[in-house]
């Protein structure tokens, strides 16, 4: 695995020429997910947001999905932030077990709860390379995928805080340039991680033969 440094790296010059579709597509996934939730509240009032979070689960994982695809060479562009609801079945359910893991370990303690969302981190990045895979599959293929690499994507994360800190500054606007940097750099880390365990595999194969 490379250093955090090249992920940062690669994600800006990934990046470079589409500051601007990058931030709209960002604006797009905000506003989206707050109108959702607006209007939900207003219409079933408690319950309201707790649903429309829900629905907005395959919305959150098409950005992602937009910004791997980036990662691997492609423009950016604002159809694939709605593909999660042409598979809605499967996204939204292994996407809503993942948020409840993760919830649940966060509320035994807030450690183990960070070392588990770094353990799933991976989850949306396998179901888009992996169509038929759904659920704890994905979800345990995540988890194997970074034994090892947990605390190296949380040193990641990390190294954003003063990114995101910076974008709260003008009325909240950087926001919309720091997460595409944030997500992207992300991708970054899972198409190398991808790439080391199937030299790994395929070294070791070698081996046995």
């Amino acid at each position: 695995m490379q250093n955090n440094s090249i992920y940062r790296r690669q994600a800006s010059d990934n990046l470079s020429g589409q500051w601007w579709p990058a931030c709209v597509l960002t604006a797009i996934f905000l506003i989206v997910s707050y109108t959702a939730s607006l209007v939900g509240s207003t219409i079933l009032q408690e319950y309201g947001s707790l649903l429309a979070s829900l629905l907005i689960l395959p919305l959150g994982w098409g950005y992602n999905i937009v910004l791997l695809e980036n990662a691997r060479g492609t423009k950016i562009t604002y159809n694939p932030l709605f593909d999660g609801y042409k598979d809605f079945k499967r996204i939204f359910f292994t996407t809503l077990l993942q948020t409840i893991y993760t919830v649940l370990w966060t509320i035994l303690l807030i450690v183990p709860g960070i070392i588990k969302s770094c353990s799933y981190a991976m989850t949306p990045y396998i179901l888009k390379d992996n169509p038929k895979m759904e659920n704890n599959a994905a979800i345990e293929e995540s988890m194997r995928m970074m034994q090892g690499f947990k605390m190296k994507l949380f040193l990641l994360d990390l190294s954003f805080i003063g990114w995101y800190i910076l974008g709260l500054i003008p009325l909240g606007l950087g926001l919309l340039a720091v997460m595409p940097y944030h997500y992207q750099a992300r991708a970054q880390f899972y198409e190398d991680l991808k790439r080391e365990q199937v030299a790994g595999f395929i070294d070791n194969d070698t081996v046995k033969i």
